[in-house]
C-alpha cells in the first residue's frame, strides 16, 4: 500500500507540474489539440499502471513525454493518418512562430486568440496548459460542468476550423491578446492559491507573468498582475496553520510572509504608469502587505481603492469585496447593507454567505452568522475552506 501511495503521489505531482508542458509540446508537433490531450492522458494512465511494478523513473516528465509521443503516433496510425510519423512528430520549431522556447507560453497566446470569446480562451488554457479538470474550471466560471465541457469543445473546434496558428503573435498583434492572457494567468494563480494541492500553479502563473512582462515591459497591466501575484503569493506559507487549517489574513503569522516577494511586488507596482484593474488590485494587496498587524490595516485607503476599481471593473465580485472593506471601515451594518444590495446578482456565489457571516459575527448577531456560515460551508469549493468556516462557527459558541 505504501508503494502504491508513493506512486499516486508522484503521478499527481507530475500532473500538476508537467501536464501543460507535455500537452503543449505535442500540440506543437501534431497540430491536433484533442490528440495531444488524449495522448497525455494515456501517458499518465500508463504511469499509474506501470510505475508500481517498475518503480518511479528518475525523470518522470521525460518518461511521460516519451510515452505520450508514442501514444500520439499510435493514435494517428490507428486513424490511418495520411501523414508519416516523421512529418507528424518532427515539426520544426521555426514554423511554430515566436522567439520563445517555452511551449506553454505559445499555447497561452494561441488560446487567447481574439477569434475566441474571452471565457473560452480562459477555460481552454486552464484545461490545456494547467490540466485543471472540467469540473474545476466550471466552478471558477459559476457554470455547470456540462456547459463548460461544451464550451471547451467549441473552442477547440474554432481553433481547428479557423486555422489559428500555434505561436506567440508578432509584436503588432500582442496588445490585443494581452487582456485574455492576463485573465488566464490570474485564474491559474487563483486555482493554485486557493487549493494547497495545486500550489505549483502559483509558481507557474508567476513565471509566465514574468515572461509576459519581459515581452511587453511597457504594459502596466502586465506588471500590475505580476505585482498582485507576488504580493498575494507572499502570504502562502502563513495561510496554513500548524494543525493544517486554512487561516484568514487576520489570523496569519505575518513573520512568515515572504518579504522578498513583497519587495518585488512593490518594485513591479512602482514601475507601472497607468492604473488599470490589476494595478489597483495590486495596490490593495500592498495595503495588506505593509500593515504590521490586522488592526493596522488602512481600511479607509482600501475602500478608496475599491471605489477606483469599481470605475474600471464594475463587477458584482468587486462590489462584494468593497462591501467587506466598507464594513471593516464604517461598521458591519453598513457593509451588510451593501451586500444585501448585490445579493441577487451573487445568489450562487459561494463567498457571499461567508462575507455576510463574518460581518454578522462582527456585529454580534451570532445566530444569524451561524446560519450564513452553514450555507457557506455547503457551497465551499475545497476542504480547507470548509474547515476554516467550521472553525469560525465553533468560535461563535465560545
Amino acid at each position: 500500500m505504501g508503494r502504491l501511495n508513493e506512486v499516486e503521489d508522484a503521478v499527481a505531482a507530475a500532473h500538476r507540474s508537467d501536464w501543460g508542458r507535455i500537452v503543449a509540446g505535442l500540440i506543437r508537433r501534431t497540430g491536433d489539440w484533442m490528440l495531444a490531450e488524449d495522448a497525455t492522458q494515456d501517458a499518465f494512465a500508463a504511469a499509474l499502471a506501470t510505475w508500481p511494478r517498475d518503480g518511479i523513473p528518475d525523470k518522470p516528465c521525460a518518461w511521460l513525454t516519451t510515452v505520450a509521443r508514442n501514444r500520439a503516433v499510435d493514435r494517428l496510425r490507428s486513424a490511418r493518418s495520411e501523414r508519416s510519423r516523421s512529418e507528424v512528430m518532427l515539426v520544426d520549431d521555426e514554423h511554430a512562430g515566436g522567439d520563445f522556447t517555452d511551449d506553454r507560453l505559445r499555447l497561452i497566446f494561441t488560446c487567447c486568440h481574439p477569434a475566441l470569446p474571452l471565457p473560452a480562451r480562459v477555460a481552454l488554457t486552464l484545461r490545456t496548459v494547467s490540466g485543471l479538470s472540467v469540473a474545476e474550471i466550471a466552478r471558477s466560471f459559476l457554470v455547470s460542468e456540462s456547459t463548460m465541457a461544451q464550451r471547451l469543445v467549441r473552442a477547440r473546434q474554432k481553433i481547428e476550423h479557423a486555422a489559428i496558428p500555434y505561436r506567440v503573435p508578432p509584436p503588432e498583434l500582442l496588445a490585443e491578446r494581452l487582456t485574455g492572457v492576463l485573465a488566464v494567468l490570474y485564474l491559474v494563480f487563483n486555482a493554485g492559491y486557493s487549493d494547497a494541492e495545486r500550489a505549483e500553479l502559483v509558481d507557474s502563473a508567476i513565471a509566465l507573468a514574468e515572461a509576459v512582462v519581459d515581452l511587453m515591459p511597457l504594459e502596466s497591466e502586465a506588471r500590475g498582475l505580476l505585482a498582485l501575484m507576488l504580493l498575494q503569493g507572499s502570504r502562502r506559507r502563513a495561510r496554513i496553520g500548524s494543525d493544517g487549517a486554512l487561516l484568514t489574513i487576520e489570523e496569519q503569522d505575518r513573520s512568515l510572509w515572504d518579504r522578498a516577494a513583497i519587495r518585488r511586488g512593490w518594485s513591479e507596482l512602482a514601475a507601472t504608469r497607468q492604473r488599470g484593474a490589476y494595478v489597483v488590485q495590486a495596490s490593495i494587496a500592498a495595503c495588506h502587505a505593509t500593515a504590521d498587524d490586522a488592526a493596522a490595516t488602512d481600511w479607509l485607503r482600501i475602500v478608496a481603492l475599491y471605489d477606483e476599481l469599481m470605475l474600471v471593473s464594475p463587477t458584482p465580485v468587486v462590489a462584494l469585496n468593497r462591501a467587506i472593506a466598507v464594513g471593516m471601515c464604517d461598521g458591519p451594518d453598513v457593509g451588510l447593507g451593501l451586500l444585501d444590495a448585490i445579493a441577487f446578482e451573487l445568489r450562487d456565489f459561494p463567498h457571499l454567505p461567508a462575507a455576510r457571516a463574518d460581518l454578522l459575527r462582527r456585529a454580534g448577531r451570532f445566530a444569524e452568522a451561524a446560519d450564513e456560515y452553514a450555507e457557506a460551508i455547503r457551497l465551499a469549493a475545497t476542504p480547507g475552506e470548509r474547515d476554516q468556516l467550521r472553525r469560525r462557527v465553533d468560535a461563535l459558541t465560545r
